[in-house]
């Protein structure tokens, strides 16, 4: 049984994944907190400019999305999804957020990045 809380953290990401997914990255930083804390791998962005440039040097490589799962349990959501680039479609990417009054207060993202390095010519 899904709580109300648990059902509006789950639907704060999942608003945020599927805008900054879908292009549009100014929409998506509204779901974030100021002080936003991004655990990525080899860095750690902090505040939402940071992740903002960060998010926005990815952005223009998608090609393509494939959802995996989501999982809600209180304040907190994973998401498990493919992101397609012209070097991968099949490296999985997971995400687990920590929701806070309705706003995305921390992520950790977890990926390859090997996966998505540039293809070989």
């Amino acid at each position: 049984m899904t709580s109300t809380s648990q059902a509006t953290a789950l639907d704060t990401v999942l608003d945020y994944h599927r805008t900054w997914t879908g292009g549009d990255i100014d929409r998506a930083m509204t779901k974030l907190a100021d002080d936003f804390v991004c655990h990525a791998p080899g860095e750690e962005l902090t505040g939402k400019d940071a992740y903002r440039r960060y998010l926005a040097g990815f952005v223009p490589n998608l090609t393509g999305l494939t959802d995996i799962a989501s999982f809600a349990d209180g304040d907190h959501v994973a998401l498990f999804y493919y992101p397609q680039t012209a070097a991968t479609r099949t490296a999985v990417a997971a995400e687990y957020f920590t929701v806070r009054d309705g706003i995305i207060t921390e992520s950790v993202l977890v990926f390859d990045r090997l996966s998505y390095a540039p293809p070989s010519p």
